[in-house]
């Protein structure tokens, strides 16, 4: 028997909410890859780290928040634990190899083809496993052509999303590009549960009151991804180079011609031999030999 399927249980709340939450991901990942560029190396690997899991926990709760809208009629719906964060896992995971290939090698084509594909895979991967976490009296039968096109999305949306971590410097530009992820995740996420069928097994039983159930089995599974990102905020808050980008000393269009920070007093010319604003300078000049007969 063929399940009836509603995506937006409770309208275009799970929606907007997902679509806020991967939006808030995107946006503390890229800050902390980009950060992570204009910071000694020693530090380097602690951004990106911080960036991949900000990425992660991002995506993964919001596939869960809009699966929260997600509902098969009069059928029960629970999630298998394990596999749930089995998910979170690999999208961290593999969104970390993805962002140290390009935090290490740069903005190098290849980097950027390699990182944002193996980052788009993960986020499928999270997607497509943890919908089989999903527990239920039926089977998911998926339409190829409409997975192959979420995955694209996602692998493009990706690539897009590290090339301008490492290519577009400012808060602004970074928020609208973080947007855009968040568009592009959401996007992948719609496009692979419109190609999905739910064929129920014979006797499955009604209940009712199943959608209050999958909200209550959901929710707690999100309060630590939820908590991390709250944190991995405040640690962007409080950096000011992670949120007005690169200071004005850093900037060359901001140097006063002689290549110093407006601001900045030239620096006292002094001449290089013999003076007294410079004793030292006496002795940085090799003595002329004397002339015959001086001695």
């Amino acid at each position: 028997m063929q399940g009836t399927i509603d995506g937006f249980s409770y309208g275009a709340v799970t929606p907007v909410a997902a679509f806020l939450m991967a939006c808030l991901g995107a946006a503390l990942g890229l800050r902390c890859t980009t950060r992570s560029l204009r910071t000694e190396r020693s530090f380097k690997a602690g951004w990106l780290a911080l960036g991949a899991t900000s990425i992660g926990s991002g995506i993964w709760t919001m596939h869960f928040i809009a699966m929260i809208g997600f509902s098969v009629e009069g059928v029960p719906i629970s999630y298998d634990k394990p596999i749930t964060f089995a998910s979170l896992a690999v999208a961290i995971g593999m969104v970390a190899i993805g962002i140290f290939i390009v935090g290490y090698r740069g903005a190098t084509r290849m980097a950027m083809v390699t990182g944002g594909t193996i980052t788009g895979l993960g986020v499928a991967t999270m997607h497509y496993l943890g919908m089989a976490g999903m527990r239920l009296e039926g089977q998911f039968e998926y339409e190829t052509f409409t997975v192959a096109l979420s995955v694209v999305i996602a692998v493009v949306a990706a690539t897009t999303a590290l090339w301008a971590a490492v290519s577009i410097h400012g808060f602004l530009p970074s928020l609208g590009a973080s947007v855009v992820m968040g568009v592009a995740v959401s996007g992948m996420h719609y496009t692979g549960m419109a190609g999905l069928s739910v064929h129920l097994h014979p006797g499955a039983l009604a209940d009712p009151a199943s959608a209050d159930g999958r909200a209550a089995s959901l929710l707690p599974l999100m309060i630590g991804p939820g908590c991390f990102l709250i944190l991995a905020a405040v640690v962007v808050m409080f950096d000011p180079l992670m949120v007005m980008g690169t200071p004005d000393w850093d900037d060359p269009r901001a140097m006063n011609g002689a290549g110093r920070p407006p601001g900045i007093p030239a620096e006292r010319q002094v001449p290089r031999f013999g003076t007294h604003a410079d004793p030292a300078s006496f002795h940085s000049r090799p003595r002329d030999p004397a002339p015959p007969g001086e001695w």
